[in-house]
């Protein structure tokens, strides 16, 4: 996290709850808004890093096998292009997708716990349909099975986990109806609500040993 996102989450700290929760909520829209300009100046991977970072997201580039997680250790040279991406616990918001438009090396995604993470959000997706191959969409509480649609898009895509959506209630349709669409990708949907495994983790321990 970078110093500037340190700081004023240390002076949130300092406010009562709903000043606090009012003043976080406009500077999340303030890190994650798309600049066109900025693009124009240092290319499409380097804006969409800088946005990534400021929202406490993760990233790896192309002939690097190190997570980038620091603001500060951006590169200063351009040139690099984006192939990995970890948004787990970050604070990306669905205004700051348009950060993906130019990318064309974006291979693995993951939202993790993405409480900003909506429907609207998942419309961008196949825009990396040239590159995509991992997905991860889970633990985030606002997508529903409409916002999983644009996901059909992703003809590259070779795996897709989803699991801890509360708002989808007949997983295995879904999942079966994304397999149908995407032949091609093994696509996993162990539990959309975290009842389900509580429950799965008592039945097995209910089943006889095997022998």
């Amino acid at each position: 996290m970078n110093s500037t996102f340190r700081r004023a989450r240390e002076n949130l700290d300092r406010m009562n709850h709903v000043s606090k929760r009012n003043l976080w909520g406009w500077l999340n829209t303030i890190f994650n808004r798309f600049d066109p300009s900025r693009v124009k100046d240092v290319g499409p991977d380097r804006a969409c890093a800088e946005w990534l970072l400021r929202c406490g997201a993760g990233l790896r580039w192309k002939n690097s096998k190190t997570l980038l997680t620091d603001y500060n250790s951006l590169p200063i040279t351009g040139g690099q292009k984006i192939v990995e991406i970890d948004a787990t616990d970050s604070a990306i918001m669905d205004c700051g997708f348009p950060h993906f438009k130019g990318l064309t090396d974006v291979e693995k995604i993951v939202f993790h716990k993405c409480g900003y993470l909506t429907d609207s959000a998942i419309v961008y997706l196949p825009i990396l349909k040239a590159s995509l191959k991992h997905l991860q969409i889970s633990s985030c509480g606002n997508i529903t099975v409409e916002g999983l649609q644009p996901i059909k898009k992703l003809s590259k895509l070779q795996s897709l986990l989803l699991y801890d959506l509360p708002e989808i209630k007949n997983k295995d349709e879904v999942a079966q109806d994304l397999q149908s669409a995407l032949p091609q990708c093994k696509v996993s949907f162990p539990y959309a609500q975290a009842k389900e495994l509580i429950e799965k983790n008592e039945k097995d321990k209910l089943q006889p040993p095997q022998i």
